[in-house]
């Protein structure tokens, strides 16, 4: 939850007018992160003092693919429920291991049409083998939208930059495909 990329995405969103809600899950097993995910959704639609609408979910590697995952299950129950996923440095298989690209990739396959999607990835990332991601992305049905970070690895960082550049530039991307988002529910 501290990983630096996040805060400062979390601090950029709320610069922007975004309220970022984070919170740690800190098992690595997938379906105890999806129930963390959830419970967290429940509590804020219990919230009576405020009507929240309008919600992106997001996660950094394995935490997109809870995202994800979160977003397929209630987009079965409400086609509004959710407004988007972000998907920092998507692991698409572990290292070395592309055969597990299928399954790691379902929940993002099984997202609705009218679900948008923003990917974050590194060109040099060892979980995201380029031709199999590509692939992927022709079998969604979600509108997909991908930033490639030029020399990314899958912690997004880029040998020869400053940390701070990089954050810059994929705050940027995501705030810049948020606005996007706000404009056409504001219409």
């Amino acid at each position: 939850m501290n990983f630096k990329h996040l805060l400062s995405l979390a601090h950029a969103l709320a610069s922007n007018g975004f309220i970022c809600l984070r919170f740690t899950c800190k098992a690595l097993n997938l379906g105890y992160r999806v129930k963390a995910y959830h419970a967290v959704w429940h509590y804020l639609q219990s919230l009576q003092k405020f009507t929240i609408k309008h919600i992106c979910v997001g996660g950094r590697s394995m935490g997109c693919r809870a995202a994800a995952a979160l977003a397929r299950k209630l987009s079965d129950e409400s086609e509004d429920a959710v407004q988007g996923v972000i998907c920092l440095s998507f692991p698409l298989h572990p290292p070395g291991q592309t055969h597990t690209h299928r399954k790691r990739s379902e929940d993002l396959r099984e997202l609705p049409e009218h679900m948008p999607v923003l990917f974050v990835s590194g060109t040099e990332d060892n979980m995201c083998d380029r031709v199999l991601f590509d692939g992927m992305i022709k079998e969604m049905k979600a509108q997909v939208e991908v930033f490639w970070l030029n020399g990314g690895n899958h912690g997004l960082t880029v040998k020869g930059r400053s940390e701070e550049s990089v954050l810059d530039e994929v705050n940027l991307q995501v705030i810049a495909w948020m606005s996007k988002l706000r404009a056409k529910v504001n219409v």
